[in-house]
């Protein structure tokens, strides 16, 4: 490092790195993790997923092509600070409207460059995410410390009443896709292009506190229900999950990251922490149902158990079991370590996946199953109209 050191990261190992303040003054703690995406440092910094954590990016330059408001995920900031190999301003690209770090600045969002991100990615690797801070030079490190101990761990924490709406709101979808179908969703961190994927398609969907019950979520007579995405240590939302079981059955349920691990406990599943989380925008990911490989954008720091406590499914079969709803199959497995990535419930609607879709920003081979989640909403709602004319 060229200039003399204005800001270090501190991890609660004792583990510094020391570096360039390049964002707002103050320091910042919570868990670290590190994301492999090469782009969509706006969208993983603005993803409600990422809320209480410290986000290192390892592609070295970040912030190349500016911000703007359309590549916002949520209203704000999420993450609490970037740490970045070699930090960019620009924003001469097309549709940029202001340099990143004016952008975290503006926001009261620290960050830190010209430090060794590889480096410290192969010790979160090793050591495993854990709680830290960024730092300016001056704060001592006795302080530092104290600060770092003073944060929660992410292990247990519900950080979904955080982010999750006060009030529940209605968004109508596009107009031009008649006889769209409603959506009740439970917002536990929902990021804007997932909303915009299922509007785009012609769905309604109706935002709910995910304090909200199943009566208040029912209320409306939605076709389906979707579990959003969010941050935070599942186990911590069994108040969710006890929604989640009151629900299924009565209408289809379909979950993305978090809400596919609130499904999975829903019906009898447990999960874990990962050693370092699953961040990035290059994860293989395989469909057991039909052999194809999918390159997924994924944001998770917990994942979903198999039927038999397994960490890792070693077949590439479907594996089936009984629940309290009947069967189920776990569909989709992560091809780097094997961890569970997708469910189908099979006697009664509802499926899930663990990555993200909507891949904004990321690769979009996974953007069909909206296609496919809006279209067995609008089959179960015909079902359910020609069971109840029967009648």
């Amino acid at each position: 490092m060229g200039s003399q050191a204005t800001a270090y990261v501190l991890l609660e190992d004792g583990t510094r790195l020391e570096g360039l303040a390049c964002g707002a003054d103050g320091h910042a703690v919570g868990e670290i993790v590190f994301t492999t995406s090469m782009s969509g440092y706006q969208e993983a910094m603005s993803d409600p997923s990422y809320a209480g954590q410290l986000l290192t990016f390892t592609y070295p330059h970040i912030g190349n092509y500016g911000v703007s408001a359309e590549a916002m995920e949520s209203d704000r900031i999420h993450a609490r600070a970037a740490i970045i190999r070699e930090a960019v301003n620009r924003e001469d690209a097309p549709g940029a409207e202001a340099g990143f770090l004016d952008w975290l600045i503006d926001c009261g969002v620290p960050a830190i460059t010209d430090l060794d991100t590889r480096a410290l990615v192969r010790h979160i690797r090793d050591a495993g995410a854990m709680r830290a801070g960024v730092f300016p030079a001056a704060l001592p490190d006795a302080h530092a410390r104290e600060l770092i101990e003073a944060e929660p761990s992410m292990s247990g924490r519900d950080l979904a009443r955080d982010v999750t709406p006060s009030t529940a709101t209605f968004l109508e979808g596009a107009p031009d896709r008649g006889g769209g179908v409603r959506i009740a969703m439970i917002d536990t961190g929902v990021k804007l292009s997932i909303i915009r994927n299922l509007r785009a398609r012609g769905a309604s969907v109706e935002l709910h506190p995910c304090t909200s019950g199943a009566a208040e979520i029912l209320a409306g007579d939605p076709d389906a229900v979707f579990l959003a995405n969010g941050p935070g240590d599942p186990v911590a939302l069994d108040y969710v999950v006890q929604t989640v079981r009151e629900l299924i059955g009565r209408r289809p349920v379909y979950g993305i990251c978090l809400g596919h691990q609130l499904l999975c406990r829903a019906v009898g599943l447990e999960t874990y922490k990962l050693q370092f989380g699953h961040h990035g925008a290059n994860h293989p990911v395989k469909d057991l149902t039909t052999g194809r490989v999918e390159i997924t954008s994924q944001n998770h720091g917990f994942a979903v158990l198999g039927p038999s406590g397994e960490r890792t499914i070693e077949g590439d079969e479907p594996v089936r079991w009984e629940t309290d709803f009947g069967a189920a199959e776990l569909t989709h497995i992560n091809l780097y370590d094997r961890t569970v990535e997708g469910l189908a419930l099979r006697d009664v609607a509802g499926a899930t996946v663990q990555y993200h879709p909507e891949a904004g920003p990321g690769p979009h081979d996974a953007l069909h199953l909206f296609d496919r989640f809006v279209d067995e909403i609008a089959l179960s709602r015909a079902e359910a109209s020609g069971d109840r004319r029967e009648h």
